[in-house]
This record gives structure tokens, C-alpha cells and sequence, in this order.
């Protein structure tokens, strides 16, 4: 059915007549009524400012960012997206043709063809069949690890000292054994004087740190910190017809670790941020990443922690990287990030409850004035529908649109898991990044000072011995006083050989001696280390 002109729906769907290159979302409805004449689109080049898509569980929003995905491939833009679930491998291979498929491409006046995308398959730290994805603790850095640790303010600024100790000290944290080892020396009797030098930290809240460290060890998340760390410039490569490469990082292997995650997201973020240049506006972005279950990078968050976020997202628009935050409603997203978020796709939401009704009326006041009554359009939105409004070319929000969503041309559901073990294991980062690499760092060189410190401390220990049962010896003429003179010194500089043997101080002591290197760590708003590629 054909927009009037005289009516409202018309006005509407000018307001997404671009003249550029832009991606197709789908049909306005209006009055009940799908109009595939009046085409809802985003213009390609206002993808680096943000977005928000939103919606109920079940109401299409992995589609949606499948849909958009393989547009922004076939424009030949990278794209990221975090697949929780285990339903966005699917976007590799061809869609399956159906009658109910053929009609809603009708309705919405799409010519589908089924077309499979170039993806590269990841997974953190080796779980599950994707591709290894590792970062040093040195550069996940204090703020996030502090997040992932769940710590306060308080034991997120110490663990902040601790990272600088290392640093002042040459002690290099790869892995979390690295950072137990420095935590440990620093609680240690020898170690408790160094406290004083990186601003008095307390032993108790290095106590509370280093068993926050290894319970986290403990429940398996080892396995994401250490070498190779990987290079998150993989993430803007093209396939060699020219169509962007879509990274999926897979995660059903760790979906019960949401902070972990969810916090593994913001690294990489925070990593392209520091890393590329300043481009300012493009005619395309360099990277469009999709950030899901978003809710869980701010559940819990401290102030330190949502003002990097905030100060991350605003600032990564000018290097050419688009972020898309995907959520249930945006009130899962403080309101700072909320308001970088340009570009937005409203799946339907439920007033069940109170708290559903009160959460459907704060997502209506974040939309601007409309033509629709957008409490009733929300609520009885179906699967594949949304209210959409972007920002146009000139960069003005474009008219509320109540719109149905065109279909991907990808499979919907995920891919054998035989298919998805070939293409890691064919991909030429393969071979880069599966195999892990545990170098000398921080827990070796306390180890190896530790255990010289107390060979040392032996051999000190049997020469006195040595030496006192040679005077022993030299003195058998004296008398029978002055003997027990001697050898009351004899005895008690062994009973003190054996004290401090026993006592541990030679391996508190070597935990002390750091190598000065004078190295210089340049940190990030989240204090992720820079690494010179």
C-alpha cells in the first residue's frame, strides 16, 4: 500500500529520503498498515555515532543486528558482534528460503537472495571452538580488573598502587599468577614495608585483593589473561572481494561469567580507542562494534568506571568507530552513555508489571515527538517490528517511525558445529593467537629470587656451622669454662641460622628485590597499557 501524501505517514518517511549511501532497515507502518514504498533507512556514513537497540527478550533484537551486520559487510565496514547466545554463527552462510521468509521480504518490498557474509570466529581465552582471544593483565589494567574482581572504590584505587609498584619495579603482570605473586610479597612481613612507599595501602585490602584474585583463578578465568595477547586491529580487516569481515566473538562457553564478558567487550573498546588515529568524520565508518547484554557492563559499576565508559564512547566517534549497545530498555544505560547514542532501534516491550509499565513510559520520554501514541505502538510491536528514528546526513534525529524489519539474507540459527571448527582452524590468525605462550614475568623472576635467596641463605648458614666446629676444634686444649664460653656463641649463632631458615624471611626478602627498569606504561581513561605495534 502507497503513502498519501496528505497523510502523516508521508512526512515521515520523507524524513528518511537520503540522498547518500545508506542502509536499508525496512517498511514504515502506519494505520495498521505496511508501507514498502516508504523506506526506512540510516544513512551509512552516521553509523559512528552510536546507537541503542532495545526490546523484550524474543522480539527480534539478534536479527536486527544480524540485518544490519551484513549491510554494513557488503559496504565493506567491519563489524563486531558478540554472540552470547550461540545463534549469530548462522551470519557465515546463506539464509534458507521459506514461503513465511518470501512474504515478509514482499511486505517490506525487499528482493531477498540468500547470501552467506566473510566472518572470522573468536572465543576468550580459547573457550569454545573459536578463534583464542588473551589480553595481558598489564594491559586489561586496574579499572576494568577491578570490575571483573568486584571490588570497591577503595580496593579498586589500591589494586591501581599495585599495578604501579610493578610497573616501578620491571615485574611484568601477563597472567593472573603474576599479580598473585606481587599481591603475595606485598602482604608478606618483607613486603609490608613496600606498602608504605606506594601510598600506605593496607595489608588488609591487599588481603581482600589477592583472595578476589584467586577465587577468580579458581572459577576458571585463568585462561584469559596471558600471551599472545591479541591484536584488536584484526577486528577492521576486509575479506579480499572488498566486503567487511564480521568478527563474531563467541561466548556461550562463558555466558554464566557476565561480568567477565561484559567487561572482556570493554577492553577491546578501550584498546581500539588508544590504538587508532583521529579521522574525524568519514564517509563510512572503520568498525561498527555491537556491544550485547550491554545491562551487564553497568550493573554494579563504580563512578570511576561509568565516567571511562562515558569518556570512551564520546571520544571513539572521531576514530571511526561506531558502537551499538544492545539491551532489554534503555534505561539498562546510564544516561551519559544514553545520550551518545545517536541512532536508535526500539523492539516491543511488555507492561505485565509495574515495574514493566514505569520502564515502557521512561522509554517513551527518551524519544522525541512523535505522530504515534508510543505506549500502545511499543506494546503491540510484533517479532521483527521497532520503532526507529537516526540521526540524518545533516545530523538531525530523523521522524519516529514505526517500522517492519527487513529479513537477513544469512542463515538465522547457528552453523554445524563441524563448519564452525573448520573455519577457525582454516583462518591464517589461526596459527597466531592458538597456542598459549607463558614467558618469564613477574611470578618467575620473584620465583627465581626467592629460591636464590635461600640457597644463598644455606650455603651462609653451613659455612658458620663449618667455621664454628673448626674453632671447636682449635680450642680442645682450654679449659673446661672457657670452652663452654666459646661455645655458648657457637650454639646460639646456630639456633639463629635455624630461626631464620625456618622463618621464611630470606623468601620474603627476595620478593622485595625488583629490577629497576625504568619503564614507562602509557595507560588509557581505563588503564590499559598501550602497546607499540
Amino acid at each position: 500500500m502507497s503513502v498519501s501524501e496528505e497523510s502523516p505517514a508521508a512526512e515521515i518517511a520523507a524524513g528518511y529520503g537520503f540522498t547518500g549511501a545508506a542502509l536499508e532497515l525496512g517498511a514504515l507502518l502506519w494505520g495498521g498498515e505496511c508501507h514498502p514504498d516508504a523506506r526506512i533507512r540510516i544513512p551509512l556514513a552516521m553509523l559512528n555515532r552510536h546507537g541503542l537497540v532495545a526490546g523484550a527478550t524474543g522480539t527480534g533484537k539478534t536479527k536486527t543486528l544480524q540485518l544490519i551486520a551484513e549491510q554494513l559487510s557488503a559496504n565493506g565496514v567491519p563489524v563486531f558482534l558478540a554472540d552470547i547466545k550461540g545463534d549469530v554463527s548462522g551470519v557465515s552462510a546463506p539464509g534458507d528460503d521459506s514461503d513465511r521468509l518470501r512474504q515478509r521480504a514482499e511486505q517490506v518490498g525487499q528482493e531477498w537472495e540468500a547470501k552467506g557474509f566473510p566472518c572470522e570466529f573468536y572465543g576468550l581465552g580459547g573457550t569454545g571452538p573459536g578463534i583464542p582471544v588473551r589480553a595481558t593483565v598489564t594491559s586489561f589494567g586496574p579499572v576494568l580488573l577491578s570490575k571483573v574482581l568486584q571490588l570497591n572504590r577503595t580496593q579498586e584505587q589500591s589494586l591501581g598502587l599495585i599495578f604501579h609498584y610493578a610497573d616501578q619495579k620491571g615485574l611484568e603482570l601477563l597472567d593472573l599468577k603474576d599479580l598473585r605473586a606481587v599481591v603475595a610479597f606485598l602482604v608478606s612481613d618483607t613486603g609490608k614495608a613496600e606498602l608504605k612507599g606506594i601510598g600506605g595501602l593496607s595489608t588488609v585490602t591487599a588481603g581482600v585483593i589477592l583472595r578476589a584474585i584467586t577465587a577468580f583463578d579458581q572459577a576458571g578465568a585463568g585462561g584469559f589473561f596471558g600471551e599472545p595477547e591479541f591484536d584488536t586491529s584484526e577486528f577492521l580487516r576486509t575479506a579480499s572481494d572488498g566486503r567487511g569481515l564480521v568478527s563474531v566473538l563467541e561466548l556461550p562457553a562463558v555466558q554464566d561469567k557476565p561480568q567477565l564478558f561484559s567487561t572482556f567487550l570493554m577492553w577491546m573498546l578501550a584498546d581500539l580507542f588508544h590504538d587508532l588515529p583521529e579521522v574525524g568524520d568519514l564517509e563510512k565508518p572503520k568498525l561498527v562494534f555491537f556491544f550485547d547484554e550491554a545491562h551487564l557492563l553497568f550493573d554494579g559499576a563504580s563512578k570511576a568506571f561509568l565516567e571511562s565508559i562515558t569518556q570512551t564512547v564520546r571520544l571513539i566517534r572521531s576514530k571511526g568507530v561506531g558502537v551499538f549497545f544492545v539491551t532489554q530498555t534503555p534505561k539498562d544505560v546510564p544516561g551519559d552513555v544514553l545520550a551518545q547514542l545517536g541512532n536508535r532501534v526500539q523492539h516491543a516491550l511488555r507492561a505485565f508489571t509495574p515495574d514493566d509499565a514505569k520502564a515502557l513510559k521512561a522509554t517513551v520520554r527518551t524519544f522525541p515527538n512523535s505522530a504515534y501514541d508510543l505506549e500502545e505502538v511499543l506494546t503491540g510491536l510484533g517479532t521483527g517490528e521497532a520503532v526507529i528514528t537516526v540521526l540524518s546526513e545533516t545530523g538531525a534525529p530523523t521522524p519516529v517511525a514505526a517500522t517492519r524489519l527487513r529479513a537477513p539474507q544469512s542463515r538465522m540459527g547457528p552453523v554445524e558445529a563441524s563448519v564452525l571448527e573448520a573455519a577457525v582452524r582454516g583462518s591464517p590468525l589461526y596459527g597466531r593467537y592458538a597456542e598459549a605462550v607463558d614467558r618469564e614475568s613477574a611470578y618467575e623472576k620473584l620465583t627465581a629470587e626467592q629460591r636464590a635467596a635461600e640457597a644463598a641463605a644455606l650455603k651462609a648458614a653451613e659455612e658458620a656451622a663449618a667455621e664454628k666446629e673448626a674453632e671447636r676444634g682449635a680450642g680442645k686444649g682450654v679449659g673446661r669454662a672457657g670452652k663452654e664460653r666459646e661455645e655458648a656463641p657457637s650454639r646460639r649463632d646456630e639456633s639463629l641460622a635455624e630461626q631464620v631458615m625456618g622463618s621464611g624471611i630470606f623468601k620474603s626478602l627476595a620478593r622485595s628485590i625488583g629490577t629497576q627498569l625504568g619503564r614507562e606504561i602509557s595507560r588509557s581513561v581505563f588503564g590499559t597499557a598501550r602497546r607499540r605495534r
